[in-house]
């Protein structure tokens, strides 16, 4: 135990059905009126290095002070073409679609040395909300740039989250609203269009997830 102040890290952790909860975003272009009186996330900055970055000195932090969450929802914007837009989507899976280590016989995808699949599942507790499989990278995708996706949907944040939970051994659940990718991106506003949709249906998500989880639909984590 330190002396360390939670608050410090200008996030909360939220009790859901007993749980002790930290939310992480990335953008507070994400982060709208229905979440604000929801949750107080932790927000990391946009991309797999900052969301990495971020959780991990925030778990450290917390784990020092005495105040370890037992669950990790990453939630925010994603794109797609196959799904649709303004939707809220569980994360089943999520890749990692900059990692190509392929030359020295490693599977792209994969980095090496370490051990993980070059797809992770991830928990889906609530049957309400449907789930699709994601890709987290550090680009934009937009237009023809789906085709070399192999997911669902593309985010920039879900797996680097998860490897910081993974370091920790806290279980991750993903929540992403579908704000683009229907039509190509040229402009800031072709993405932030339907961030007030997605507020509003991500606070729903985190409802039902409260119920979800007091159903029994979540695993206690095994510490």
């Amino acid at each position: 135990m330190t002396d360390f102040d939670p608050a410090k890290l200008d996030c909360s952790l939220e009790t859901l059905s007993g749980r002790r909860v930290l939310f992480v975003m990335a953008a507070r272009a994400e982060y709208g009126e229905k979440l604000k009186a929801r949750i107080r996330p932790l927000m990391t900055g946009v991309g797999p290095i900052e969301a990495a970055l971020g959780t991990g000195v925030a778990l450290h932090a917390l784990q020092l002070a005495g105040h370890f969450p037992d669950l990790v929802v990453s939630l925010g914007s994603a794109g797609s073409r196959l799904l649709e837009q303004g939707e809220v989507y569980q994360v089943a899976s999520v890749s990692w679609r900059d990692i190509d280590a392929s030359p020295l016989g490693f599977a792209r995808g994969v980095t090496p040395f370490l051990d993980h699949p070059v797809e992770t599942p991830l928990p889906t507790p609530v049957p309400s909300v449907p789930a699709a499989r994601l890709s987290t990278g550090s680009d934009i995708v937009t237009g023809a740039g789906y085709d070399r996706i192999d997911a669902d949907m593309v985010d920039m944040e879900t797996f680097a989250v998860l490897r910081a939970c993974q370091r920790f051994a806290v279980p991750l659940v993903g929540l992403r609203g579908i704000s683009d990718g229907a039509a190509e991106l040229h402009h800031y506003d072709d993405w932030a269009t339907l961030l007030h949709v997605i507020d509003a249906k991500l606070a729903d998500a985190i409802d039902r997830l409260e119920v979800a989880i007091g159903a029994g639909l979540l695993a206690a984590p095994d510490r």
